[in-house]
């Protein structure tokens, strides 16, 4: 149970802040700035529901569940595994929450025609903002990968596996909230240069 009754507290004052462990990094740590980036991401999802939530009510209801779970990936990440048994069994992003949106993906993905060329950001003002909320999504997994791959951190399979199916299906909602791909914008390789 959270409670936050008081907004500030002082303990941030010297840079640092606290893992769910109880330690102290500082606010720059590669772990910190993960678990931030994904808090970021879900902001970015939070205004794209300001376009989806009367027009678009499936992707409204599955980017409803990607907020939360990114709330769970964020209290994954904000508690690294350590060698002592914790006081309570963290939270962590398990194998059902991937399979979840891999199914959101496919059932959003098969009403779209395949794509031809890559697509620039854009279109509708949903898909735009979707489009952003990807983007930063993606900066936070390869921050995850970054942190993985650093000597003595943790980020498991799942939590990894999760962030990059959010970015994917933040693509195809993208493309569906852009009336079923009709107002995606191509890529034209090349195409303003002068001949």
């Amino acid at each position: 149970m959270v409670v936050l009754n008081k907004i500030y507290t002082k303990t941030g004052d010297d840079g640092t802040t606290g893992l769910g462990t109880g330690e102290r990094r500082f606010k720059y740590d590669l772990r910190v700035a993960a678990y931030g980036t994904v808090d970021e991401a879900n902001a970015c999802i939070g205004m794209a529901r300001v376009h989806t939530a009367n027009a678009h009510a499936d992707v409204d209801a599955m980017l409803a569940r990607i907020q939360n779970d990114l709330f769970d990936l964020g209290a994954d990440l904000a508690t690294p595994e350590t060698e002592e048994l914790p006081a309570h069994e963290p939270l962590r992003i398990v194998a059902s929450q991937v399979s979840r949106i891999e199914t959101d993906i496919d059932a959003l993905n098969a009403a779209l025609s395949p794509l031809r060329s890559f697509i620039l950001p854009g279109g509708t003002p949903a898909a735009a903002a979707l489009h952003l909320a990807r983007t930063v999504s993606r900066r936070a997994e390869r921050l995850m990968v970054e942190l993985a791959e650093k000597p003595g951190e943790h980020v498991s399979s799942d939590a990894l596996k999760y962030i990059n199916r959010v970015s994917d299906l933040l693509f195809v909602a993208a493309r569906a909230v852009n009336d079923g791909g009709a107002n995606d914008v191509l890529w034209v390789p090349g195409g303003n240069r002068q001949a």
